[in-house]
């Protein structure tokens, strides 16, 4: 398959995807971060990563702020185009500030490398492929890490955003486990 072929194959996938996480949204009930207090509960105290919640991804600020009382919880921030993600310490109530593509980051940036990451993304199926936006940050974010440590790759959706099977590429870092607001999936 041609590299052209499989970045239209992936935005068709993308559009498909967006649609229904959008419905799952728009239909979504309070406490759907739930399951993810649950899967973390088990990781209490292991450096942890999370995210700020942009359009219509489901929200892990309650599981996140549960977490951040046994120890640090971060969210990414956006060094540069084509770059990993660095994380910045964060807490509940804490000063944020616009960062890049509209996600706030914490005011006090201070720096640190989680081992275990709350991935959002646009799609995902059961044998643990993630569709992100297209940036790439999250897989060489994970790349990097992973080089270093385990880094267990958390992904969090709704369960409307499950495809049968996604068109990935070899640089796409496979998710460990998956939350929705109804299940868990651990892969391999």
């Amino acid at each position: 398959m041609s590299d052209a072929a499989l970045i239209e194959i992936k935005a068709e996938a993308r559009r498909a995807a967006f649609a229904r996480r959008k419905a799952a949204h728009a239909a979504a009930a309070p406490g759907a971060a739930g399951r993810l207090s649950e899967v973390l509960a088990g990781y209490r105290g292991v450096p942890l990563a999370g995210y700020m919640p942009i359009r219509t991804e489901i929200d892990p600020l309650p599981a996140m702020a549960e977490a951040a009382a046994h120890g640090p919880v971060g969210v990414p921030v956006i060094v540069t185009e084509g770059a990993p993600l660095v994380f910045s310490r964060w807490e509940p109530e804490c000063e944020m500030v616009e960062g890049p593509f509209g996600a706030s980051v914490p005011a006090k940036g201070e720096l640190f490398e989680p081992e275990i990451l709350i991935v959002p993304l646009v799609g995902f199926d059961r044998q643990g492929g993630r569709l992100g936006y297209g940036g790439g940050f999250y897989d060489r974010t994970l790349e990097k890490l992973r080089a270093k440590r385990p880094t267990l790759a958390i992904g969090f959706a709704y369960g409307a955003q499950e495809a049968a099977r996604l068109p990935l590429e070899v640089t796409d870092q496979p998710l460990d486990m998956l939350v929705t607001e109804a299940e868990v999936i651990s892969f391999g």
